[in-house]
């Protein structure tokens, strides 16, 4: 008999976890990574120094938050940077600045966007997000889905960079469960090379241009 799959909000959040863990690695090329021990909260909330906030909707509902030290955010901001060959000196050296607050919602919306996609095509159903935008802020702000959840949860994970600064990943959403109740079709990652790759073949228009410099700059390229 074939024994039933179940994936709980836990593992919804084990796979947020490693979609940022495998985003900001990527940006930084260095190594990022969470805490095993998941701590349960009652309250989702903006904290300082600088964080954001994503709400996601469709096969479930739910509220993603980050949270960022200045440090955590500024060695992140600035290995990216450096890492797309963006002199020192150039560089944005509080965390306050417009630009760090546009490149780390950037880096969160690539984050939220690689979870979506697996958890999507793992559950089968379909999923959309708003655009993350980063805020400084110098006091805590509680933040609560717009929706009504029955059984509401809450988890708070504990990121660490790799000069040890820390953040924090907050998760609301529904107690929930999905359950396999019939053989699935594996489906490979998709791979950003091939869809950069068949863009290129297709495009014939000079839009398309800055459509793939697009792709390029999301990927990091």
């Amino acid at each position: 008999m074939k024994k039933t799959r179940i994936i709980s909000t836990d593992d919804i959040l084990l796979t947020l976890c490693n979609s940022v863990t495998k985003v900001l690695g990527a940006a930084t090329s260095s190594e990022v990574k969470y805490s095993a021990m998941v701590q349960k909260i009652h309250k989702t909330c903006l904290k300082p120094d600088i964080g954001c906030f994503v709400l996601f909707d469709g096969g479930f509902s739910g509220l993603v938050l980050m949270n960022f030290t200045a440090q955590a955010a500024l060695e992140i901001y600035q290995t990216y940077m450096k890492n797309m060959g963006i002199s020192e000196s150039e560089l944005a050296t509080q965390h306050t600045s417009d630009e760090v607050a546009n490149v780390m919602g950037e880096l969160m919306n690539q984050s939220i966007g690689d979870f979506t996609g697996k958890i999507g095509q793992e559950l089968q159903t379909s999923i959309t997000q708003n655009q993350p935008k980063m805020l400084a802020i110098n006091k805590q702000v509680h933040i609560s889905v717009d929706t009504n959840l029955d059984r509401p949860q809450a988890r708070r994970v504990t990121f660490v960079t790799a000069r040890n600064n820390i953040f924090y990943l907050e998760l609301a959403m529904d107690k929930t469960e999905f359950i396999q109740i019939a053989e699935m079709d594996e489906q490979g990652d998709t791979d950003p090379d091939s869809i950069i790759e068949e863009a290129n073949r297709q495009a014939d228009k000079p839009v398309a241009q800055v459509v793939d410099q697009d792709l390029f700059d999301e990927l990091g390229l």
